[in-house]
């Protein structure tokens, strides 16, 4: 998915603050479903963050166009591993970020399998 760094998304310094990286990241799965017809919340399931592990890298800055992805890991019966980047949209393809994030799957508000509509889209990545 690509992004453009706006004013909005930095500090006053014009680097990216913090916490947009993981706003960019959670669009970008949002991203995985839309892109096949779908939404994050089908049929009663949804996905929450368990766990994640963020490495900032070097920053992103006012303008910059950035290239965030998610590709999964691993699939367990309930829960999906992601490896996130965001990425400068230049030539350099220079990692900015980096993410292995956790969600498990819920249905009702209670920890769910994972159902095959949705593996068989996770499958597809």
């Amino acid at each position: 998915m690509k992004i453009r760094v706006y004013y909005e998304d930095t500090d006053c310094g014009g680097i990216v603050y913090h916490a947009n990286y993981l706003k960019f990241c959670e669009r970008a799965r949002s991203e995985l479903f839309f892109a096949q017809g779908m939404r994050p919340e089908e049929g009663g399931y949804s996905f929450v963050v368990r766990n994640l592990q963020a490495r900032f890298l070097s920053p992103a800055r006012l303008g910059d166009e950035i290239w965030v992805s998610a590709t999964p890991k691993l699939i367990k019966s309930a829960s999906l591993t992601l490896i996130q980047e965001i990425r400068l949209g230049d030539d350099s393809g220079k990692i900015l970020f980096a993410m292995e994030v956790e969600v498990v799957c819920l249905k009702g508000g209670k920890v769910a399998k994972i159902p095959d509509f949705f593996l068989e889209l996770f499958s597809k990545e």
